[in-house]
């Protein structure tokens, strides 16, 4: 984790369950840091990975990120961390806000799993009909 005396831009960032506190600080050298582990030892895919840093690629210095994340499966938690790393470069720099937007990394994707009604086996299945 880095010193809380340095200055960092945060954000939160969603994903059906799983929230992402992201916080960028300006650093020399960069470095990506998900509950205290690397971005490639946290996320165990490559496809886990380039979504989470995705966001990252039209940023024009290098920055320290470090991420709380809890709740929901990885897919989602990278995803969260996709939205918070968007929202805290907005932060940092105004500019960047159009390329994200185009992107799609600044909207929230809202899909959660349908609950379960009373009567039914899952949120729409019904039991099977038996005539007798």
């Amino acid at each position: 984790m880095a010193d809380s005396k340095e200055k960092y831009y945060e954000a939160i960032g969603r994903r059906k369950t799983s929230v992402a506190r992201v916080r960028l600080y300006e650093a020399g050298r960069s470095s990506f840091i998900v509950n205290d582990k690397k971005l490639d030892e946290y996320f165990k895919t490559a496809t886990q990975s380039k979504v989470a840093s995705d966001a990252l690629k039209d940023a024009p210095s290098k920055f320290k990120i470090s991420v709380k994340v809890y709740g929901g499966g990885l897919p989602a938690q990278a995803e969260a961390i996709r939205l918070g790393v968007a929202r805290a470069l907005i932060k940092f720099d105004e500019s960047l806000r159009k390329d994200l937007k185009v992107l799609g990394f600044l909207k929230r994707d809202p899909r959660k799993k349908e609950r379960k009604k009373f009567g039914l086996k899952k949120a729409r299945r019904s039991p099977q009909w038996s005539k007798r």
